[in-house]
C-alpha cells in the first residue's frame, strides 16, 4: 500500500491597486521558497506580464506563456522556463502581455477548465506555486482565489491604501465563503519608508483598524537594491541577500513555509 504525496500549496499575492509592490513580492516569496529547497513554480496571470523582468529568466527565453496555454498553441511544457535558481520554475503570461484588449483572455481564464487544470498539476509537481493576479477584483483574481490554499496582500504605506484596502478585504471574504482551503494569511506593508510621516502614519492607521492577526510585523522598506535588482531581472533575495527588503521577503517566506509544512 502506497501513500500518496500531499498536494503542493498555492499562494494568491493580491493587491486593489497596482504599483504597491505586488509582483515584487510575488517573484521574491517565489525565489525565497526555492533557496529554501521548495519546487516552486511562479505563475504570472497578470496581462501586464511583469514577472518576466524580475524573475531570473535566462536570456532568449520564450515570450509564450499562460495565455498562448489557454488558447491551445501551446503544451504545459513549453511554458515551463527554468530560472537561475535549481527550485524555481516559471510560467509567463504570455503574449496577451503586447495585446490591445484582454477581454479574450479574461473570458477563456475565467469560462474554462483550464486554470484550474493547470494549478492542479502544478501542485501535484512542485510544494509551492505563487500566482501573480491582476489587480484589483475582476474575474481573474476571483477564479485565482477560488482555487488557492493561501492569499496575502500587499499594501503600499501611502494615504491612498486607507481607501482600496476595505475593498480588498471584502472581496477575500467572499471568497473565504465560497473556498474552504483558502486563508487570508495577511496584510504585508511595502515600501515603508521610517522618518517619512505620510509613510508612518498610513502603517500606524493600518495596524489599529485591522485585527492584530491580519497584518503582518515584517514590514518591506523602499529599497534601492529592490528596485535595481528587477531593473536587472533577477529577485533582491538572490542579488543582494542582506538588503532590508530582502531580509523581510526571506524571513515572511520561512513564516509561510511554516503553513505548507
Amino acid at each position: 500500500m502506497t501513500t500518496e504525496e500531499p498536494l503542493g500549496r498555492v499562494l494568491a499575492v493580491v493587491s486593489q491597486k497596482g504599483g504597491v509592490g505586488k509582483t515584487t513580492t510575488a517573484v521574491n516569496l517565489a525565489a525565497a521558497f526555492a533557496l529554501r529547497g521548495l519546487k516552486t513554480l511562479i505563475v504570472d496571470v497578470d496581462p501586464q506580464g511583469a514577472v518576466r523582468y524580475g524573475v531570473g529568466l535566462r536570456k532568449g527565453h520564450p515570450t509564450v506563456g499562460f495565455a498562448d496555454y489557454l488558447r491551445g498553441t501551446v503544451s504545459l511544457r513549453d511554458i515551463i522556463l527554468p530560472t537561475q535558481l535549481p527550485w524555481l520554475r516559471a510560467m509567463l503570461v504570455g503574449s496577451v502581455s503586447d495585446a490591445a484588449e484582454h477581454d479574450d483572455y479574461a473570458r477563456r481564464a475565467t469560462e474554462t477548465h483550464q486554470l484550474a487544470q493547470l494549478l492542479r498539476v502544478a501542485r501535484e509537481r512542485c510544494h509551492v506555486v505563487v500566482v501573480d493576479t491582476p489587480p484589483g477584483l475582476g474575474g481573474i483574481v476571483r477564479a485565482v482565489l477560488g482555487l488557492s490554499q493561501h492569499v496575502i496582500v500587499p499594501l503600499q504605506c501611502e494615504p491612498l491604501a486607507l481607501q482600496t484596502t476595505p475593498q480588498m478585504l471584502r472581496g477575500i471574504q467572499v471568497a473565504l465563503q465560497s473556498n474552504d482551503q483558502l486563508a487570508l494569511e495577511g496584510v504585508l506593508l511595502t515600501m515603508y519608508q521610517a522618518g517619512n510621516p505620510s509613510s508612518e502614519r498610513t502603517a500606524q492607521y493600518i495596524r489599529q483598524h485591522l485585527a492584530p492577526n491580519l497584518v503582518y510585523d515584517i514590514v518591506v522598506p523602499r529599497s534601492f537594491a529592490a528596485a535595481d535588482a528587477f531593473a536587472a531581472g533577477v529577485p533582491v533575495v538572490l542579488r543582494n541577500p542582506t538588503d532590508p527588503a530582502a531580509l523581510a521577503y526571506l524571513n515572511l517566506a520561512g513564516r509561510l513555509a511554516e503553513h505548507f509544512a
